[in-house]
């Protein structure tokens, strides 16, 4: 039983920052936070020193041989993007992906990927000011500009820089956890769960105002209160706020909209729920604000194409096997 392999790939000119996102979410060892501890690997074309954008040197331990028994490939960002993949990295990429790894491209790193033709024919997304070169590269992608990442099963791409981090914290969800994640992002002070179809632009108060402050209290009672009824016009007039004043400063604020959120926070709330207690699918579904389990399946394979009692299944097999790892 081996560790859970991250491959990170760095290249000559490399953002700092780019290559600290996945260093950040696996690098580091999160085992008290719930998460296994991951062998974690940076790799280039070439292993020796690279030098990045910032004027920073940095020694790429690995080469691309890292890639053939990774878990899970990331490709941080990327130069030269109309430019053909390097053939060893072309078929490192091919070979990762044909035995199932996930392949992760995060910001422009969604060029690579492309250009390895993995995305032909799916959905993709990266940073919004590269979005028309990506289709224009790539015609057979179906590139979505307007969200914070795309998840198509063993492809994930993200939008740019910050939303590398939302896509990272995605995955250790997927894989480990509701709680897990949860855990992570206050760890290293993030916001827990920013939705893929969350806009990738959203436009922000410039300075705090008591509406401000209010509007924000009226949120912070929703997530406190799940298992309670929750209506848009009852949230506005807790914000102090008309319904249209209300629905139009979500949008900007959080962008998506407040029925889309709402229903988010239920189902976190509902996976917690299911990964950390042994309750009914019944109290699960009243404490998370669904009602009845019947609404709790529904919407659970509406967003998560599974059931709950599948979820907590695969949860459990998830945590014995990380355990084993730890122990072995």
């Amino acid at each position: 039983m081996t560790a859970p392999i991250i491959a990170a790939l760095a290249f000559d000119g490399i953002s700092p920052f780019h290559l600290s996102v996945p260093c950040l979410v696996f690098g580091a060892d999160r085992t008290r936070l719930g998460l296994p501890r991951f062998d974690f690997r940076v790799c280039g074309v070439e292993q020796g020193m690279i030098r990045t954008d910032a004027g920073l040197s940095i020694l790429v331990p690995h080469g691309l041989s890292a890639l053939d028994d990774a878990d899970i490939v990331i490709i941080p960002s990327w130069k030269d993007l109309e430019a053909p993949l390097a053939r060893p990295l072309n078929e490192a990429l091919g070979r990762a992906h044909r035995r199932g790894a996930l392949i992760v491209g995060l910001c422009l790193g969604t060029f690579a990927i492309a250009a390895a033709g993995l995305l032909s024919g799916r959905k993709a997304t990266t940073h919004w000011a590269y979005s028309d070169q990506l289709r224009v590269l790539h015609p057979d992608i179906s590139v979505d500009a307007d969200v914070l990442y795309v998840d198509d099963g063993d492809i994930v791409t993200s939008a740019g820089v910050a939303a590398g981090l939302d896509c990272c914290l995605h995955i250790v969800r997927a894989r480990y956890g509701a709680e897990a994640a949860l855990r992570l992002a206050r760890h290293v002070v993030l916001s827990p769960h920013r939705q893929g179809g969350q806009a990738q632009f959203i436009e922000r108060p410039v300075a705090k105002s008591a509406d401000a402050d209010r509007f924000t209290q009226a949120l912070d009672a929703v997530r406190t209160t799940l298992s309670e009824a929750h209506s848009l016009d009852s949230v506005a007039e807790a914000a102090g706020l008309t319904r249209r004043t209300f629905t139009r400063r979500f949008q900007k604020s959080i962008g998506t909209s407040f029925g889309d959120w709402l229903t988010s926070q239920r189902i976190e709330l509902a996976q917690r729920l299911l990964e950390a207690t042994e309750k009914s699918m019944d109290i699960v579904a009243f404490e998370a604000g669904f009602g009845s389990a019947t609404s709790l399946r529904q919407h659970f394979a509406a967003r998560l194409r599974t059931s709950p009692a599948q979820y907590r299944r695969e949860f459990s097999r998830r945590v014995d096997w990380d355990e084993r790892v730890a122990q072995a």
